[in-house]
């Protein structure tokens, strides 16, 4: 965790504040790839993910941009209002579960503040000469961040503002895709599974907001053994793990409590996890080795994790 100063905040649509943060040493700041995201540590019990829309070459800065939403957790509203320039806040991170994979070309797909992980995404994908395109939706032109910085890419970024064209068209975007193309996609919910169902099989990389809606699964007791110490928790139906291994007084990493941020994702030594995130290609979940304490489950009686 490092300790950043709020260097600039710059609103870049109406309800959607960009912020820029430095280390106060002028110090580098940690590498990262298209798709990473930070945790800022606002207060106890207060962290939130959001994703970083700079530059990835520069090192001197990191930009967040963070929608206003009045009828959230407390995150954003503590950004706009408490967060002012020149105040320091400490940050977790980088992070990514949404990595810009090479292709010759690219479908992007964003909805709302969904853009901000796609930045960083046009300038690779430009940088290495793919073919790509963007579609980009919102509530209305003015609510869209970043038209601006889009404009210079030409005709390859489509903007749909729903007051004027309705809901995003993904059938022209998805259909007939030539192989080896690859679709990234990161908005609200209802786009992501619109995405989902029109995209070829192994071509999408999607990142969400909230918790994707999981079937239902085994909610009973079972046991968790802490490989490092050899001690045995036993997780009782409505605990998470993650609540039962912080009950043991075991210190973990952890921060939406949703299964979307990937922040408490822990190695499986034994045992069949029951998913639940909405972090985990199907690949991963397959594999079973790793899980999220956050939310996932045990399919047995039985689970052994390397904390």
């Amino acid at each position: 965790m490092i300790e950043l100063v709020v260097q600039q905040r710059q609103f870049v649509a109406p309800d959607v504040l960009g912020l820029t943060l430095r280390h106060p040493l002028g110090e580098p700041l940690p590498d990262w790839e298209p798709g990473a995201h930070v945790d800022l540590v606002l207060g106890p019990d207060l962290e939130r993910q959001y994703s970083l829309c700079s530059d990835p070459a520069d090192r001197t800065a990191w930009r967040i941009a963070v929608l206003r939403e009045p009828e959230g957790r407390g995150g954003s509203t503590f950004v706009h209002e408490e967060l002012g320039q020149g105040d320091k806040v400490r940050v977790r991170g980088p992070r990514n579960h949404f990595a810009l994979h090479p292709a010759p070309r690219y479908r992007f797909i964003a909805g709302g503040i969904g853009i901000t992980p796609i930045l960083p995404m046009l300038a690779a994908a430009e940088a290495a000469g793919a073919e790509w395109s963007l579609l980009y939706g919102g509530r209305s032109r003015a609510s869209m961040a970043f038209t601006g910085e889009l404009r210079g890419y030409g005709d390859r970024v489509t903007l749909a503002p729903q007051d004027e064209t309705g809901l995003l068209d993904l059938a022209p975007v998805l259909e007939d895709l030539p192989d080896g193309t690859l679709v990234y996609c990161c908005g609200p919910g209802p786009l992501l599974d619109a995405v989902e169902a029109l995209s070829p099989a192994g071509s999408l990389h999607i990142e969400r907001f909230q918790p994707k809606e999981q079937p239902a699964g085994t909610d009973g007791e079972f046991e968790v053994v802490l490989a490092r110490s050899g001690r045995t928790l036993t997780v009782p139906p409505g605990v998470s793990v993650l609540d039962s291994v912080r009950a043991a007084g075991v210190e973990v990493l952890y921060s939406c409590t949703e299964g979307t941020c990937g922040t408490c994702e822990t190695d499986v030594v034994e045992g069949v996890p029951d998913h639940r995130d909405s972090v985990l290609t199907d690949a991963e979940r397959e594999a079973g080795e790793t899980m999220l304490i956050c939310v996932s489950r045990c399919r047995g009686k039985r689970l052994v994790l390397d904390l």
